[in-house]
C-alpha cells in the first residue's frame, strides 16, 4: 500500500514521497526498508538517525530526517488505525460447535461462532455476529449484544446484560457474588447476604483477562459505554462506572462506589466503598481514595490529595533524613 493511501485512511499529512510502498509496521530500532515505524517518545530519538524504516508516523515535523513522515494531531490514535490496516483481527468462521451445550429457550442471532465446550444456559439471548470462544460459561437470562467477542474460559453468571461491540478476555468472571456478609455478635456467626442483582455492561467496553465484576446486592453493577478495564481488576457490587474511563491493572473498587465519565484510575489504585469520584479525574498509581473526589484534576497519594499538594508534602518527606541530621547535630551542640 502506498504511503499516500495510508495517509488518507488514517487522516495524516505526508512529508516526503507519497508513492513509497509500505508492507508493514515495525519498531523504530528493528524496522526494515518498506516498513513504517512510530515515534512520539523522546527516549527513542536516538534511533531516528539509524532506523532503516521507509517512513515514520509522528505528531510533529522532525527536522533533518531523510525518510518520509506521516504527521497528525493524534499520532497514537493514527497508530491504532495503522495497525488495524496491516494486521486485522482474525476471528473464526461463524459456526456452532456440536460440542457446545446450549439449553432450551436460548436465542442465537445470525453469523455467530460458538466454540467447543461453551455452555449457554436457558432464556439467554445472543445477538448477531457474536463470537463465544471455547470453554465460555454463560448463565441464565443473560443478554449478549451484537458484534461482541468473548474469549476462552470467561464465566458470565445469571442475569448479566452485555452491550454491542464488547470484548471480554480470558479468565474474566462477571456477575459473581459481591463480598456481602453480616456478622452476628450474639451468635458469633457470619451470615452471607444474598446477592440478588445483576451486571450491566454497555456498548464498546473492553475487559482484560482475569478481572472480576461482582453482581449487585440489590440492583445492578454498571460499566458505562466505551470504558476500558485492564487485566486483574476487582470491581465490587453495585459499583457504577461512567463512560470512557480507564481502569488500569490491579485496581480495586469497593462496593457501591460511583465513578463519573472520563476517569482514569492508574495501576494499583484502591477505592473505598460508598464514595463518589467525579468526571474528568485522574488518580495516580498506588493511590488510596478514601473519600469522595469531586473537582476535576489529578490526585495522588494515600489518602489521595490534589497532585500539587501531594508533591509539596512528598518533597518535605524526602527531606526528612536531612532535617533529622540537622536536629541531631543541633542537640549534640547544646
Amino acid at each position: 500500500m502506498k504511503l499516500g493511501e495510508i495517509a488518507e485512511l488514517i487522516g495524516c499529512t505526508v512529508i516526503g514521497d507519497k508513492n513509497i510502498e509500505i508492507k508493514g509496521v515495525s519498531e523504530i530500532h528493528k524496522a526494515e526498508e518498506g516498513e513504517i515505524t512510530f515515534f512520539t517518545n523522546p527516549k527513542y530519538r536516538k534511533f531516528l538517525k539509524e532506523t532503516k524504516a521507509s517512513a515514520v508516523l509522528t505528531g510533529s515535523l522532525l527536522k533533518d530526517l531523510k525518510i518520509s513522515q506521516l504527521i497528525c494531531d493524534e499520532p497514537y490514535v493514527a497508530f491504532a488505525k495503522l495497525l488495524k490496516i496491516f494486521y486485522p483481527e482474525e476471528l473464526p468462521d461463524p459456526q456452532i460447535s456440536p460440542n457446545a451445550k446450549i439449553e432450551d429457550k436460548v436465542q442465537i442471532g445470525k453469523n455467530c461462532y460458538i466454540g467447543d465446550g461453551a455452555y449457554i444456559s436457558s432464556k439467554t439471548v445472543i445477538g448477531d455476529n457474536v463470537y463465544i470462544f471455547p470453554g465460555v460459561y454463560i448463565g441464565k437470562e443473560c443478554f449478549i449484544g451484537d458484534n461482541t467477542v468473548i474469549f476462552p474460559n470467561v464465566s458470565i453468571y445469571d442475569r448479566v446484560k452485555i452491550g454491542r461491540f464488547v470484548r471480554i478476555h480470558s479468565g474474566t468472571v462477571i456477575g459473581s457474588d459481591g463480598f456481602g456478609y453480616a456478622f452476628s455478635k450474639k451468635e458469633k456467626k457470619i451470615y452471607k447476604i444474598p446477592q440478588t442483582g445483576g451486571v450491566i455492561i454497555e456498548d464498546f467496553v473492553e475487559i482484560g483477562s482475569n478481572t472480576t465484576i461482582d453482581r449487585g446486592t440489590i440492583g445492578n453493577t454498571e460499566i458505562g459505554e466505551g470504558t476500558k478495564i485492564d487485566n486483574l481488576v476487582q470491581i465490587g457490587h453495585n459499583v457504577k462506572i461512567g463512560k470512557y474511563c480507564f481502569i488500569v491493572s490491579q485496581v480495586g473498587i469497593s462496593g457501591s462506589t460511583k465513578i463519573g465519565d472520563f476517569v482514569t484510575l492508574a495501576g494499583k489504585v484502591g477505592v473505598a466503598g460508598h464514595i463518589e469520584i467525579g468526571n474528568n479525574i485522574t488518580v495516580a498509581a498506588k493511590s488510596g481514595v478514601t473519600k469522595s473526589l469531586k473537582e476535576p484534576g489529578t490526585y495522588a497519594g494515600f489518602p489521595a490529595k490534589p497532585y500539587r499538594e501531594w508533591r509539596k508534602i512528598q518533597a518535605l518527606v524526602d527531606r526528612l533524613p536531612e532535617v533529622y541530621e540537622k536536629i541531631k547535630k543541633f542537640l549534640t551542640e547544646i
